[in-house]
């Protein structure tokens, strides 16, 4: 007798949503539509529809299913150890997905996931002694600061490890520039320097800008 073809699995929205990640890894967000996660999926963008209302919807699940990757704080006190957690897991989520940051400022409706990192930052904050008001200043910067640097990384003319290699390239130019000269010269030529390495030191002195100003507020408790 011949052999059944393997039943394909059942459509479902968690299936949608990671073949859409799919099509943005391989497209990049503009190439998200109905049809071609269909065809991601091997089935027609009508039969989607019984699962997911539609591309914006669509788009709105995929920003959930983005922020449902990265790692929370608990509210156990530990402030630092816990942003820190945070930012570098949300550094590495959106570094593997280079859509995402694009994707999470577009969108206008708050998903599960996104309102549950939310919830865990600032309750660690408060844990930690922060005011509602310094933390929500805090989470602020924090989430800015993390974008920010995966955007420029993002845009970085080189591979990571190839700056020596850029700089080579323009060193007719540097004469022009004596401060660049003076830093390639520093941190570039026959170093191992990479740009990525700068994460760590500017979350550090994110951090300690949290401390310091929680400390002053702790001064100054009226002011709470």
């Amino acid at each position: 007798m011949p052999k059944q073809a393997a039943a394909k699995p059942a459509l479902s929205a968690p299936r949608i949503v990671a073949a859409a990640a799919a099509v943005a890894d391989r497209e990049g967000l503009a190439g998200v539509s109905m049809r071609s996660v269909g065809r991601e999926l091997g089935v027609e963008a009508m039969s989607l529809y019984h699962h997911v209302a539609g591309k914006e919807a669509l788009l709105d699940l995929l920003a959930d299913w983005l922020m449902s990757q990265v790692e929370h704080p608990a509210p156990d006190g530990d402030w630092r150890g816990g942003l820190r957690t945070r930012a570098h897991s949300s550094r590495t989520v959106l570094s593997a997905h280079p859509w995402g940051t694009s994707l999470l400022e577009s969108r206008r409706s708050p998903g599960f996931a996104l309102l549950v990192g939310h919830e865990a930052v600032q309750a660690a904050l408060r844990a930690g002694g922060f005011s509602v008001r310094l933390a929500a200043h805090a989470f602020s910067v924090l989430d800015a600061y993390v974008y920010g640097f995966v955007g420029s990384e993002q845009q970085l003319p080189f591979e990571p490890g190839g700056a020596q290699e850029m700089m080579g390239e323009l060193a007719p130019m540097l004469e022009r520039f004596p401060a660049l000269t003076e830093l390639v010269a520093e941190l570039v030529v026959g170093k191992d320097y990479a740009y990525g390495d700068e994460f760590e030191w500017g979350l550090e002195l994110v951090l300690d800008g949290f401390a310091a100003k929680l400390a002053e507020e702790r001064e100054a408790p009226d002011s709470r």
